[in-house]
């Protein structure tokens, strides 16, 4: 019998999270009259056992188009390996265990875990420990196979597109090469995507290694045909044929850590090497994250957080919620997380991309003439 359950977000932030939050506990409370605890800042708090709330409709109340998430987040909180200070040096132990105990401590039945890929893959390790959970798949990056799309997704790609959007006029006015990098880490979702809905001349994707010359030949070709400016949109993980992606290194105390980006002036230097014009970078980076959700992302989300708890009523614990073919539905979590899903480079949208004259960094053979 379940009467109390838990919900904990973690990974990166996205539009949608409290709407989800909102649809589990407004399900939870009215229709099985459960009793709801939020788990902050993911796993963290499980451990520690700190900023444990009690949730019900009313303390859900108008957080529905609200960016973010009410509980807290944490994309460095893996239990399996959790790091700990110990005198100065930070090492890394299992406290697994450690998550169960406070689960049984708290009362709590069953486990609403909202997240992208590396949450999941937790969610799937501590199953094995016996703990009941179900899934809520959340990313921007649109990159879950088990989902034909993610909420969040749709908000980054509306941010990217009124980003471009914007850079067109004054791309045009100075006639120069505007650089739009986005975020999808391997996954070029969020840059197909918002290219294509904005016009974009140029889209550059991890799936598909880009070649400089056929960038550069396709602007000098919009130069000679009147066209003195070029809008080009690059996914942070793509690169170059031959090479690798670029990560930007930062410091964290003495820890260095690295990050993807530094691709939007990798071709922006390139661009003015080859054709001596000038360009200027736009990273869009955490604006992609913020801001109230869109109208699909706050009905997909709600509609994900209302099925995991009628999954959790159904006793059908390591699922995790999912879109397929317009309906809501589940499948196991360990076939959610076992393969990355990515833009296929031969695909319709690829080459409707393309048909439309667009360059995503190869020849482009249904304007060449080459095909009719």
């Amino acid at each position: 019998m379940i009467k109390k359950i838990g919900i904990t977000t973690g990974g990166g932030d996205c539009p949608g999270l409290n709407a989800v939050i909102r649809a589990v506990v407004r399900g939870a409370v009215n229709v099985y009259d459960w009793e709801v605890l939020g788990i902050q800042d993911g796993f963290d708090g499980l451990i520690s056992m700190q900023g444990i709330k009690e949730l019900n409709p009313f303390k859900v109340r108008g957080i529905l188009p609200r960016g973010g998430t009410i509980l807290g987040t944490t994309n460095r909180g893996n239990p399996f390996k959790y790091k700990i200070m110990v005198g100065d040096k930070i090492e890394e132990r299992d406290m697994s265990s450690r998550v169960k105990e406070n689960l049984a401590l708290l009362g709590i039945d069953a486990l609403v875990m909202i997240g992208g890929d590396g949450t999941l893959f937790i969610g799937r390790d501590l199953m094995k420990m016996g703990i009941k959970l179900v899934g809520v798949p959340k990313t921007i990056d649109n990159d879950l196979s088990a989902t034909e799309v993610t909420f969040g997704f749709n908000t980054a790609v509306t941010t990217a597109t009124d980003a471009i959007d914007k850079l067109h006029t004054t791309a045009e006015s100075h006639h120069r090469v505007m650089i739009l990098e986005v975020m999808g880490r391997g996954a070029g979702w969020i840059a197909l995507e918002a290219g294509i809905a904005g016009g974009a001349d140029v889209i550059l994707i991890p799936e598909i290694p880009f070649d400089l010359e056929v960038i550069a030949r396709t602007i000098r070709d919009r130069n000679k045909k009147g066209s003195k400016f070029s809008i080009i949109v690059v996914a942070e993980g793509a690169f170059p044929k031959g090479g690798e992606a670029f990560f930007i290194e930062y410091k964290i105390g003495k820890k260095t850590v690295k990050t993807l980006g530094g691709i939007g002036q990798y071709v922006s230097g390139k661009i003015g090497e080859t054709l001596s014009m000038e360009s200027r970078v736009t990273v869009l980076g955490h604006l992609q994250r913020g801001g109230s959700p869109t109208t699909y992302d706050r009905f997909l989300a709600t509609r994900f957080g209302m099925k995991a708890v009628d999954l959790i009523a159904q006793g059908k614990f390591g699922q995790m919620v999912c879109l397929r073919a317009g309906k809501i539905e589940s499948a196991p979590i360990e076939e959610a997380v076992g393969q990355q899903k990515l833009v296929d480079p031969e695909g319709e949208v690829i080459l409707t991309a393309e048909k439309l004259g667009i360059c995503v960094g190869r020849h482009n053979k249904w304007v060449s003439g080459e095909m009719k």
